[in-house]
């Protein structure tokens, strides 16, 4: 994969479709790990544990994983129901083993008309884990890709990394499966193309950054300070969305966000969001084939 690197300064002003300032995506991540693993190294289960010294994969973990299982059993119909009363179809990202054991989750979204993204096989397998065997790293991404239609009826459009860790080979092997969009580059408030052997695939990034897990668990914010990020977040993005669009996501995770005294926080925000002209409440597969069709216009080929 190629992609250059063109500063916002010498990039034509991007317009989105109806005059629109900012593309705000909602992403609830549907992940699922296993309980064990057959390893007596730590086991990373994609993200930093709610409690300390990391068991070795081959005993249960039971604290950190019913923490991250309230979110399945609890926390995503928490969520479900606030984006329902708000009128507003979030995307989710689906681990393949999501659909697989905790379907109920994803019928849900289907149900509901969202956007489900390719969220790798299962989330403590990373696609780092295969960086020096790129026929691994297509079949792990073959499986997924396959169970992904089996469960939702349609090819999937878009890839999200498990903790964002892809290889220098993953977008190339997205994009010869026919994928449009590739979420894991944290680099940019607009989307660009990233080349690769078998033509463009669009970035649409995700953030690490506006993040309720990096926020309310790394971090330590309280609620209030969380909302007090997002607000400003989506103010600074609309002021400069008037001269070129921009892209703000919101990474959600049930077990984070889902909680009954986080719920009011983001409730808040998406009236806030609501409440502005401009922002397009939109899906990563419609930005990626709009650009597509436009990035030419934002960012010209070099000669």
């Amino acid at each position: 994969m190629h992609y250059d690197y063109v500063p916002l300064p010498e990039r034509l002003p991007l317009r989105w479709p109806g005059g629109k300032r900012v593309a705000l995506f909602l992403t609830i991540n549907l992940e699922t790990w296993d309980l064990i693993k057959d390893t007596d190294k730590p086991y990373y289960a994609g993200g930093p544990a709610i409690l300390p010294d990391t068991l070795p994969g081959n005993v249960p973990d039971f604290p950190n994983f019913a923490w991250r299982e309230y979110g399945q059993r609890v926390g995503v119909w928490r969520l479900y129901d606030l984006f329902d009363e708000m009128g507003i179809k979030p995307a989710v990202t689906m681990n393949a083993v999501t659909g697989l054991r905790r379907t109920a989750m994803v019928t849900a979204a289907l149900q509901r008309g969202c956007e489900v993204i390719a969220h790798n096989y299962e989330q403590g397998e990373l696609l780092t884990n295969f960086a020096g065997d790129v026929e691994a790293e297509r079949r792990v991404i073959e499986r997924t890709l396959a169970v992904y239609e089996q469960v939702c009826g349609r090819k999937a459009q878009g890839w999200l990394s498990s903790s964002l860790r892809g290889t220098l080979n993953t977008a190339d092997i997205l994009a010869e499966k026919g994928l449009k969009f590739y979420c894991d580059l944290m680099n940019d408030d607009q989307p660009y193309l990233v080349q690769t052997p078998h033509g463009p695939i669009v970035s649409t990034p995700y953030s690490n950054e506006i993040n309720d897990f990096t926020l309310l668990t790394r971090r330590g914010h309280t609620t209030a300070e969380y909302l007090d990020v997002l607000m400003e977040e989506l103010t600074v993005l609309h002021e400069e969305g008037a001269k070129t669009g921009r892209i703000m996501n919101l990474g959600l995770h049930p077990h984070v966000s889902g909680r009954a005294y986080r719920i009011s926080a983001l409730r808040e925000f998406l009236q806030y969001a609501k409440s502005l002209p401009g922002v397009w409440f939109t899906t990563r597969e419609e930005v990626a084939s709009w650009y597509l069709e436009h990035h030419h216009e934002h960012i010209p080929p070099k000669a």
